[in-house]
């Protein structure tokens, strides 16, 4: 456990993230956590996932569930034993000061200050002469419940060996510039230096001394990778100057019962897992990568003892309120845009899928003994939409302020329905991967997305969507651009057709695809030209199998 305050921050998932609400802390407040334990689940625009504790401690959450704050906001506190949580200022007060409810100081002051940090607005002014709150901010940080900087310029010199923290210190006495070029470090309260625990862990790994690294995170707070680009900076002979020979003195350990949950790698869901069928980890011979304990590992040691309650994603009753936030949110508000930013209308096109169906139940029977994916419908119309691309250009491109930008990359989303919305997962290079590797990705990526462990960075990228109704016995619709994009392809459902040959009618299967393009950029003959092409592809489909 640590032996000083340690920040809880809300985590930036993905280059698009902006802000995350918090579901559900998963450790009631006060109890203890060991380094990794499953901490807290966030829902931001795209995922829900499970945040784990960067260090060990007590937690003191300072942002209730239900409140949505920015990526790098603070939303709670990891405390040692005896220690009360920070101060608006952000110094740890020792125990017995006296932080009553409603106190300058006290909790009620710090879960304000907490949230008007979080929500933008200014923090509130509590009135009371000589409770250390001036009536407005004088320095970087006062009245925000953030540190304010410190900058310790030139007293950054040689170590004068560990805290009891472990983490390395620097004695005024000699001083030596940062050789990254960062300038000065910035430390909190009473000297105390803002970095991540992994961070810190990076650091004292390798022996390198923080104070001459530069911070880049939330104010100027030292993160991982800040250590990473210190290290590849040195030069070879600058070194040892910055590594200490002094024995790292390790943190505090952990209490006995957190400490099984730092025995093994487990990730939050099988953890979760393993607490809803009463399984203890420590008897679970973890089968992944160094011993790293997977979901098919807990399966042999029986099946849950009682079903789990089930929290989240109910299904809607009359009455509700659904709002606004996480992935809604960012659903209505790129839907809004989408429609207000483009000119978008919508090609209708019935597509011949008899050879398709032939075809696949060729597959069926030549691949039943190998380890060959059967390709399903979808995943032919989503060969042929990206092999139709390199054909037209046109379609995939996006528009930006100097122009239309066709883009040299097929990057394919595909939408998915997940409980609460909708994901769109990317199959990257798509016009090239042969037809087996895009069944066996699809399938891949849509089974991670419904089960909330899909990566953030595989639902960006997108250059052309494709999004499928048929299952739900939709012939025709009208599907909106993804923004960024020019257009997407709607499939409908298979349902019989009717040719006639000479007076003779011939059933024949077929689907209608129902593409929305983006008339500031394509008009309306490239659109159908792209249409027709994709028809053709499915009307001989053994070019697809490639």
């Amino acid at each position: 456990m640590s032996d000083v305050a340690v920040e809880v921050l809300l985590p930036k998932i993905g280059l698009t993230m902006q802000e995350g609400t918090i579901e559900e802390w998963l450790v009631p407040t006060g109890a203890a956590v060991a380094e990794g334990d499953a901490l807290l689940r966030i829902a931001t625009d795209k995922v829900d996932v499970d945040v784990e504790a960067e260090a060990g401690g007590l937690l003191h959450p300072v942002v209730p569930a239900g409140t949505t704050v920015p990526a790098g906001a603070l939303i709670g506190w990891l405390l040692a034993e005896g220690e009360q949580p920070p101060d608006p200022a952000g110094t740890p007060m020792p125990a017995g000061s006296g932080a009553g409810t409603g106190t300058a100081g006290g909790p009620a002051s710090v879960w304000s200050t907490a949230l008007g940090a979080a929500s933008g607005s200014p923090a509130p002014k509590t009135g009371v002469a000589g409770a250390g709150v001036s009536a407005g901010p004088t320095t970087p940080g006062a009245g925000t419940g953030f540190p304010a900087p410190m900058q310790t310029g030139a007293a950054a010199g040689t170590l004068a060996g560990p805290t009891a923290s472990g983490i390395l210190t620097a004695s005024p006495a000699s001083a030596a510039p940062p050789l990254n070029g960062g300038g000065a470090t910035t430390a909190g309260p009473a000297g105390r230096l803002l970095a991540s625990p992994n961070a810190r862990r990076v650091a004292l790994g390798a022996g390198v001394d923080l104070t001459a690294v530069r911070g880049t995170g939330p104010r100027g707070r030292i993160v991982s990778e800040d250590v990473e680009e210190f290290l590849a900076g040195l030069p070879g002979e600058a070194a040892p100057s910055l590594r200490s020979a002094t024995p790292v003195v390790s943190a505090s350990p952990v209490p006995p019962a957190t400490a099984v949950s730092s025995v093994t790698a487990v990730s939050p869901l099988v953890r979760r897992l393993a607490k809803e069928r009463g399984i203890d980890l420590s008897e679970v011979n973890g089968t992944g990568p160094g011993g790293r304990i997977r979901r098919s590992d807990l399966d042999p040691a029986g099946p849950p003892r009682e079903p789990a309650p089930r929290r989240r994603n109910a299904a809607p009753r009359p009455g509700d309120v659904l709002p606004l936030t996480g992935m809604r949110g960012t659903i209505a508000r790129r839907m809004h845009a989408s429609l207000q930013e483009m000119a978008q209308l919508t090609h209708g096109y019935e597509v011949r899928m008899d050879a398709v169906v032939s075809l696949r139940d060729r597959l069926k029977e030549e691949w039943a003994d190998t380890e060959l994916p059967v390709p399903t419908l979808n995943d032919f119309l989503l060969k042929a939409a990206a092999l139709a691309l390199r054909t037209h250009p046109l379609l995939n491109a996006t528009v930006r302020d100097d122009g239309i930008h066709l883009l040299d990359d097929v990057h394919l989303g595909f939408a998915v329905a997940v409980p609460g919305g909708l994901m769109v997962p990317v199959i990257e290079d798509a016009a090239v991967l042969p037809l087996p590797e895009i069944a066996r990705t699809a399938k891949a990526l849509a089974q991670a997305a419904r089960e909330g462990r899909i990566p953030p960075d595989r639902l960006e990228g997108a250059t052309f969507t494709v999004t499928s109704l048929g299952g739900y016995g939709v012939d025709f619709f009208t599907p909106v651009i993804n923004p960024g994009n020019v257009a997407i392809l709607g499939v409908g459902r298979l349902r019989d057709g009717v040719e006639w040959l000479d007076d003779r009618p011939l059933r024949t299967r077929v689907l209608t695809l129902s593409l929305t393009f983006d008339h500031r950029a394509v008009d309306g003959a490239p659109a159908a030209e792209y249409l027709r092409t994709v028809g053709e592809l499915l009307r001989k489909p053994l070019r697809l199998l490639v």
